[in-house]
């Protein structure tokens, strides 16, 4: 079982409220082993409880080597965050697994960052490290208001020529198409709603391959769609199996007695990321890029299948 694969016993240190609705936790490991090292746009899954699992965006890692991870309440969530809010104070343990990083930042080049809301939390270390390396580096943070945009005064007091903080009930709006008008080197990282980061993703479409980089919360509209039937053969079982038009392909390989780890199911985590030896792929997650979905070499079995027109995969599993 590799690193990510292996769950992790940890405790909560700490817990501080950082905006309305959101709360920061520190996890330290409960065995003497360091926890494992991560880069920003990493996050790793968080086991609320059995069954309930999501995944939480690292923001830092803390001076004694514990991971930090900011959780907001969502009001509209199946339970999850919730659960985090109600149950995880300073003492309790909890299982983590991870981490993963389908949101890589290339301190190499400058970057215009864009956030909305708890979009923030991956784009932090990023901030922290293109400091660290001398990297150019621009924030536009867009929010309802200021009280529930976690660590806005920090970063607009500790950056001000750099941050441009957007609170809607201020009266102030993020132009996007504005914004990444025009030429740049620069690349662009997004997180946050989904109406923002389609807006970014077509409004930066003219800067080219690999200078638009996203992470979404969010599933795929055709994300659970039916679709046609396909074949799929699992080359290391030495077991095809069919796939109907309503059932993923995760749940298909899962009835075949074929453990494969996952979480979230709708194709937003990559847990479930799953190398294609053979066979075209309809992409339904939101988590690999465009350049990737291009490639095929992976998939995220949640939610893709086969390509109509070429019913059958082969899947390293």
């Amino acid at each position: 079982m590799s690193a990510q694969e292996a769950r992790i016993a940890v405790r909560v240190t700490a817990r501080t409220a950082v905006a309305r609705d959101v709360v920061t936790l520190d996890l330290a490991p409960v065995d003497a082993a360091p926890l494992p090292a991560w880069t920003p746009g990493a996050h790793v899954d968080l086991e609320v409880r059995p069954g309930l699992e999501r995944q939480y965006s690292l923001v830092a890692t803390t001076a004694d080597g514990h991971w930090r991870v900011a959780v907001l309440r969502e009001q509209e969530g199946r339970g999850g965050s919730a659960a985090v809010h109600d149950v995880l104070v300073p003492g309790e343990t909890v299982a983590v697994r991870g981490p993963r990083n389908h949101f890589a930042f290339d301190p190499a080049r400058p970057a215009v960052f864009v956030a909305g809301g708890i979009g923030i939390t991956p784009i932090l270390p990023m901030i922290a490290l293109a400091e660290a390396d001398g990297t150019p580096w621009t924030l536009h943070y867009a929010g309802r208001d200021r009280a529930g945009m976690a660590f806005a005064g920090d970063l607009a007091a500790a950056h001000p020529a750099q941050v441009r903080l957007y609170p809607g009930d201020e009266g102030t709006r993020l132009d996007v198409p504005g914004l990444l008008a025009g030429p740049s080197d620069a690349v662009v990282y997004a997180c946050g709603p989904r109406r923002l980061v389609d807006a970014v993703v077509a409004a930066g479409a003219h800067r080219g391959p690999d200078a638009v980089r996203v992470e979404r919360f969010t599933a795929a509209d055709d994300a659970t769609a039916p679709g046609e039937p396909f074949e799929a053969e699992l080359a290391l079982s030495g077991i095809t199996v069919t796939v109907p038009p309503d059932r993923s392909l995760l749940d298909v390989v899962e009835d075949a007695g074929v453990l494969v780890l996952s979480s979230c199911r709708e194709g937003t985590c990559g847990t479930c990321e799953t190398p294609v030896l053979e066979g075209e792929v309809e992409h339904r997650d939101t988590v690999l890029s465009a350049e990737e979905h291009a490639e095929g070499l992976t998939m995220m079995i949640c939610v893709s299948r086969a390509r109509g027109g070429c019913p059958r995969l082969v899947l390293d599993l």
